[in-house]
C-alpha cells in the first residue's frame, strides 16, 4: 500500500500548527484509515520511511505512532516485516444492549479513577435548576484512567445529595464504583435522562484529558431520578479518540466504549 490520509480522501495534513503533537496526529490519520474501512484487517501499513517521508515527520515519531496503535490492539508489528492491520474480535466489543451495570464494572476492571476534587459545596444554579435544589451538595469530580498506562479516558463531575458525603467517600470511590455505593445505600433509580452534546477543550479539560486545548470533546449529561425526583446530576467529558459511545434501540440504552487494549 502506498499512500493513506490524502487530504483528498479526508485525512488531511500533520503538522506542528494543530497543536496536536505530531505522533498522535498521525496515530489518527492511522486510527481512522482502519476504523471507515480503507485499511482491512491483514492489509500491510507503509513502511515507517514510507510514512515517515508521506506525512513529513520523522522516523521517531512514525514509530510512536504505530506503537499507539500497537498497543490498542488495531495493528501487529511483526520485527522485520512490517506492520499489519488486526482483526478486532466484535466478540470482545462491548455490546451497547447489555445491562448498564455490567458495562460500569467491566469499565472499572479496566481502568483506575483518581479523585481530584471532593467535598460539599453549594449547587451551580444551573444543575440546581435541574435537580430542584438550592443548596449544597456533595460534589466530586473524577478521573478514569487506563489502568496500565494512566492514559485519561474521561472525566466525571458528580453533584449528589449532601447527606451522601459520609458514603460516597473519596477513598471508597477511589476502589468501588458510584453506583454501586449508591446501590450499597439502598438507592434504587428509577430512570435516567441523558443529553448528549459536543464542545472544544478548555484549559481545565485539556489539562484533565491530556489533550489539547480547543480539541474536540463528547459530553453526556446525567440526570438520574430516585423515587420519581431527580436525585443526582453526573455529567461525562471524553475524547473521541479514545471513547465512543453505543446507543441500542429499542430500549434507548448506552454505554461507553474506551479503545484500549484489552489484555487476554
Amino acid at each position: 500500500m502506498g499512500h493513506v490520509g490524502d487530504a483528498n480522501d479526508g485525512g488531511g495534513p500533520v503538522t506542528a500548527a494543530a497543536g496536536v503533537p505530531l505522533h498522535r496526529q498521525l496515530f489518527l490519520v492511522l486510527h481512522d484509515e482502519i476504523a471507515r474501512g480503507a485499511l482491512h484487517p491483514g492489509d500491510p501499513l507503509p513502511t515507517e520511511q514510507s510514512l515517515g517521508e508521506q506525512f513529513g515527520v520523522s522516523r521517531i515519531t512514525v514509530r510512536r505512532a504505530l506503537a499507539d496503535l500497537a498497543e490498542q490492539g488495531y495493528i501487529e508489528r511483526r520485527h522485520g516485516v512490517g506492520s499489519f492491520v488486526r482483526q478486532r474480535d466484535p466478540g470482545r466489543e462491548p455490546a451497547a444492549g447489555g445491562s448498564y451495570l455490567d458495562e460500569l464494572r467491566q469499565v472499572q476492571f479496566e481502568t483506575e479513577v483518581d479523585v481530584v476534587e471532593w467535598g460539599v459545596e453549594h449547587v451551580p444554579p444551573e444543575i440546581g435548576a435541574q435537580l430542584g435544589c438550592d443548596g449544597d451538595m456533595l460534589h466530586v469530580l473524577r478521573v478514569r484512567r487506563e489502568r496500565r498506562t494512566r492514559e485519561p479516558l474521561m472525566v466525571t463531575d458528580a453533584w449528589l445529595p449532601a447527606d451522601l458525603a459520609g458514603l460516597v467517600t473519596s477513598e471508597a470511590l477511589a476502589g468501588t464504583a458510584l453506583y454501586d455505593l449508591l446501590a450499597g445505600a439502598g438507592v434504587v433509580i428509577d430512570r435516567m435522562d441523558h443529553e448528549f452534546t459536543a464542545e472544544i477543550a478548555g484549559p481545565r479539560a485539556a489539562r484533565l484529558l491530556d489533550t489539547a486545548i480547543g480539541a474536540a470533546l463528547l459530553r453526556v449529561n446525567r440526570v438520574a431520578h430516585v423515587a420519581g425526583r431527580a436525585h443526582h446530576y453526573l455529567s461525562i467529558t471524553l475524547s473521541p479518540n479514545r471513547s465512543r459511545v453505543l446507543i441500542s434501540q429499542p430500549g434507548e440504552n448506552f454505554t461507553i466504549a474506551h479503545d484500549v487494549k484489552r489484555r487476554v
